[in-house]
């Protein structure tokens, strides 16, 4: 019967420590569990490895070989996976601005994957062809010819503003937002459409239209109008009470925040991304 490669190990901590209670340290177990573990390993070996002297522990002279051959597979071991890993090529992913800065960015770091490719990250609102990039996060409503899609959550908006703008005014129904400066966005009427109200007649629009929501939630927290943004990416800003959401209603859908990748692609570290990527949305749901 050959001894597992974890006792081995202990047996290379302990020769090097000459300590079991040391040994036991640096591998965070008890000195009972190491001693344990020792006694076992003589036994499967059939022969002495340690002698004792005084309250330290003196490997014998096949141990201290044994303990030597052990210390060289296991720095074999790190070196091969260090060179898999450098070998691996990175994952490529790329994501919208707005999603990548307020719920992308603050989840990366927590990728747990062990032995996970570096993943470099693409900020663009852009379609990439999809030889450009392993996994793409993207807004619609499905149907991309050639990519397996992973749902992550629906697009929302709701109205909000910075508190400063609302001034002596009240926004106690959606009719009211005709008196301020709207920031464009394309779905302020199924906004009202969803909050029973009718478009209002005379809606002004403020001058610029910004690409990315983003800078939208900027204007809109220097007081330049009111924004449709998601409560979801924008939560902090709400919490914080820089912008307020005047209204309970929020429009949900149809499009969506989808994952994507190749269809024709068979490795595993993007199906696992993707699948990690729905894990973090279902916990943010």
């Amino acid at each position: 019967m050959r001894p597992s490669l974890e006792s081995l190990r202990v047996l290379e901590a302990c020769v090097s420590a000459r300590s079991f209670a040391r040994a036991a340290e640096r591998l965070y177990l008890t000195p009972a569990a190491v001693s344990l573990r020792m006694r076992t390993l003589e036994s499967e070996l059939g022969q002495p490895l340690f002698t004792r002297a005084g309250r330290r522990v003196v490997p014998t002279a096949a141990a201290s070989v044994l303990a030597s051959h052990v210390r060289k597979a296991l720095d074999g071991i790190a070196g091969a996976l260090d060179e898999f890993q450098a070998a691996t090529p990175p994952l490529r992913l790329t994501a919208p601005p707005t999603f990548a800065s307020r719920w992308l960015a603050p989840r990366l770091a927590r990728y747990p994957a062990p032995g996970a490719p570096v993943i470099e990250v693409d900020v663009s609102a852009d379609i990439r062809d999809p030889g450009a990039f392993d996994v793409a996060i993207r807004t619609g409503r499905g149907g991309w010819a050639g990519l397996e899609e992973y749902r992550l959550a629906p697009v929302e908006v709701t109205p909000m503003l910075a508190p400063s703008l609302l001034r002596a005014r009240r926004l106690d129904a959606p009719e009211a937002l005709a008196d301020f400066d709207l920031l464009p966005h394309p779905d302020w009427d199924q906004w009202f459409k969803g909050a029973q109200c009718a478009t209002p007649q005379g809606l002004r629009f403020a001058a610029v239209d910004y690409p990315t929501h983003e800078l939208d939630a900027g204007a809109a927290l220097a007081g330049v109008g009111v924004a449709l943004l998601s409560p979801a990416l924008f939560r902090p800003l709400l919490t914080e009470g820089v912008l307020i959401a005047p209204f309970q209603y929020v429009l949900s859908g149809p499009a969506w925040h989808f994952a994507l990748m190749r269809s024709d692609d068979p490795r595993l570290a993007p199906r696992q991304f993707c699948a990690w990527l729905c894990e973090q949305a279902r916990e943010a749901a």
